[in-house]
């Protein structure tokens, strides 16, 4: 390959360290977590499928109804305004029909997206997770932190955790002014699971992490600042719930 970097050459790499160091932790093959991805895999693509139809929706209700309907629109709820409406004309017939198309789509997305929730939590209940009991944190968020993160033994503490799935910030200090900025690093699934749970607290006033957001402007940072510093104490939140679940199994006469 004319010196360049190959899979052939990263092969043999990685068998020399794996020979010659020690100390290195053996890759399980965790039957039970392969399901898991499979289903969370399919629950993701699922839960964008719903997304990419009801945008097209809303992206054809302008030309049926002035100014659109209002962004949160369920199906049940566009079925009903569609049915008030009587195209003449040959665009605005095939408008409303694509739509009725888009709608019954959708609530068949949206009735396999409770079935995999279902299916998800069962599976979650048999591994015996805690994780789903944190706030923001759903069957689908649980077991993409399952399946990406694994044994949480193989980070040696928060800090590595969060380096790993990318919320701890990046120094960006200048002089006399320190100043972080986000991290583009990291495991980006679960980055965007603690974003989903960060933005659940936020929407809720009651919530620690509404309280915790809201001591982060009052001190003086930005909004975006407040946000990152949220999602970096939700992951530490979630290494400690993890590590509290794998001394839990351990603990436990099937543990290990």
């Amino acid at each position: 390959g004319q010196g360049r970097k190959t899979d052939a050459t990263d092969a043999h790499s990685v068998a020399l360290a794996a020979t010659r160091m020690t100390g290195l932790r053996p890759v399980v093959d965790d039957k039970q977590l392969a399901v898991l991805r499979i289903l969370a895999d399919r629950r993701r693509s699922l839960g964008e499928d719903h997304t990419r139809m009801i945008s097209q929706l809303h992206q054809l209700l302008p030309g049926l109804i002035p100014g659109g309907a209002k962004k949160a629109l369920s199906a049940a709820q566009a079925r009903t305004l569609l049915a008030t409406i009587r195209p003449r004309d040959p665009a605005g017939q095939a408008r409303r029909r694509v739509a009725a198309e888009l709608i019954s789509d959708q609530e068949r997305i949206y009735q396999r997206k409770k079935a995999a929730d279902k299916e998800l939590r069962d599976l979650l209940k048999a591994t015996g997770t805690t994780l789903n009991s944190l706030n923001g944190i759903g069957p689908s968020g649980a077991a993409r932190l399952l399946v990406e993160a694994g044994d949480p033994a193989r980070f040696p503490d928060k800090a590595h955790f969060a380096s790993w799935n990318g919320t701890a910030p990046i120094d960006a200090s200048s002089g006399d002014q320190v100043r972080h900025r986000l991290s583009r690093a990291g495991n980006r699934q679960i980055n965007r699971t603690l974003h989903i749970m960060a933005v659940v607290q936020l929407r809720h006033r009651g919530s620690e992490g509404r309280a915790y957001y809201d001591r982060k402007v009052a001190a003086g940072k930005t909004p975006m600042e407040a946000m990152r510093c949220l999602k970096r104490r939700l992951s530490d939140i979630v290494y400690h719930q993890m590590v509290l679940d794998a001394r839990a199994k351990a603990a436990s006469p099937g543990g290990h």
